[in-house]
């Protein structure tokens, strides 16, 4: 059973919510809402061809945003950051994690406990590595994030652990 079909309804109990299907394009698989802090209104999505984000993202963020990319653990600019603020996707600045949902997973990436706004992550089934992992995606630009785990601290039990490349860190927000 992959972590995508075991933590739904737990992120429904402990989110208080119930998570409607995200309607993708054909190309990309369903995705659902992950694990909230509050409850949300509509994400209007955004598309850009691939010259288009080219251009916007730096070499390692487009790996990372549109090639679902891993950047090298440690090595990211936020794995280590402890200042209070939001945490933005760094494609098109939708508002995607909080400071205080932080923590320190040992992992060398920067980890969370759940995302600010219930449809700002969605989840993905992934299958890239042999093994069944859940994706995380920015719901506005559909930016690959990093993935979800089980193994984090209350109160939700879960690890969104994200690529610093994907994201962009708005101090004292």
């Amino acid at each position: 059973m992959s972590i995508l079909t075991r933590t739904l309804p737990i992120l429904a109990l402990a989110a208080g919510t119930t998570f409607a299907a995200y309607a993708a394009p054909a190309s990309v698989p369903a995705a659902r809402p992950a694990a909230v802090a509050s409850q949300p209104a509509p994400v209007k999505r955004i598309r850009k061809s691939d010259a288009e984000w080219k251009r916007l993202l730096t070499p390692e963020q487009y790996h990372v945003l549109r090639e679902a990319g891993t950047e090298t653990a440690f090595t990211g600019k936020y794995w280590n950051e402890h200042r209070r603020g939001v945490y933005v996707c760094a494609g098109c600045g939708l508002e995607l994690f909080r400071s205080d949902d932080k923590f320190d997973s040992k992992t060398g990436w920067p980890s969370f406990t759940r995302a600010i706004v219930a449809n700002h992550v969605m989840n993905r089934e992934d299958t890239s590595l042999g093994e069944t992992r859940t994706a995380l995606q920015c719901a506005r630009c559909g930016g690959h994030l990093g993935h979800l785990f089980d193994d984090g601290p209350p109160p939700t039990g879960l690890r969104f652990c994200i690529n610093s490349a994907a994201l962009t860190f708005v101090p004292g927000k």
